[in-house]
């Protein structure tokens, strides 16, 4: 911090700044970075899960259909539709290994593996990707929930580390040149907890709804498999 600090009678959060050495600046800047980086991920992910909720009632339209295209054509938003996914490289796979005929050396070798280990290999990379796709970004909160308190407590660590080094230098140590600079350093903890709540919160919501909807693609995806192998065999 700047020497001045002990002679001016400045306080807040402006003042912290204008008095704060580049150290103190790059906590601030981290932190801030951080929660804006936070929110964004609460926010974005919250309104994509909003949005997915709905498309669990469409599995049950979809189980009361008589065929396959029209089951299909249950799923709105396709594209983004995990269970639409899920159903249409099941069909996939069972359809491309229909009409395959006996092992031979001319046929691929993806058509040399039995049609149940296919099925279950490709709905599986199926979810894996949803799963990359829902967990997005939950590095960061984790990231962010853990290490933003220790920063916001270095960022006082430092504070203090100044203002008792100008109040060393001034040879005064009266209460109102100790309370403003290290009531100033202590806003650091406050604003690393700050950053580190919203986050820690976001991260359990947003691992719940991943777990309960991620849980509904799974019973989807074994129902898909037991219907489409039960209708090779017969």
């Amino acid at each position: 911090m700047n020497p001045t600090l002990a002679n001016s009678s400045g306080f807040g959060i402006a003042h912290l700044w204008q008095q704060g050495d580049v150290v103190s600046h790059l906590v601030v800047l981290v932190l801030i970075i951080m929660s804006i980086g936070s929110w964004f991920i609460i926010v974005t992910r919250m309104i994509m899960l909003y949005q997915l909720n709905p498309l669990l009632s469409e599995v049950s339209m979809f189980w009361q259909k008589t065929s396959w295209h029209e089951g299909l054509s249950c799923f709105t938003k396709q594209n983004q539709n995990p269970f639409y996914q899920l159903a249409s490289v099941a069909y996939r796979v069972i359809q491309e290994r229909e009409g395959s005929g006996k092992i031979h050396q001319t046929i691929p070798l993806s058509q040399q593996i039995q049609t149940e280990d296919w099925l279950s290999s490709a709905l599986k990379v199926e979810l894996d990707q949803s799963i990359a796709k829902l967990q997005k970004g939950l590095a960061f909160l984790a990231s962010t929930g853990a290490t933003a308190p220790f920063i916001g407590l270095f960022g006082t660590v430092w504070g203090i580390y100044h203002a008792l080094m100008v109040i060393g230098t001034s040879g005064s140590a009266s209460l109102d040149q100790v309370a403003g600079p290290i009531g100033e350093a202590l806003v650091m903890t406050g604003f690393g907890l700050a950053v580190a709540i919203p986050a820690v919160l976001g991260y359990n919501a947003l691992s719940k709804a991943n777990r309960e909807l991620l849980g509904s693609q799974r019973r989807f995806a074994d129902d898909l498999y037991t219907l489409l192998i039960q209708h090779k065999k017969s």
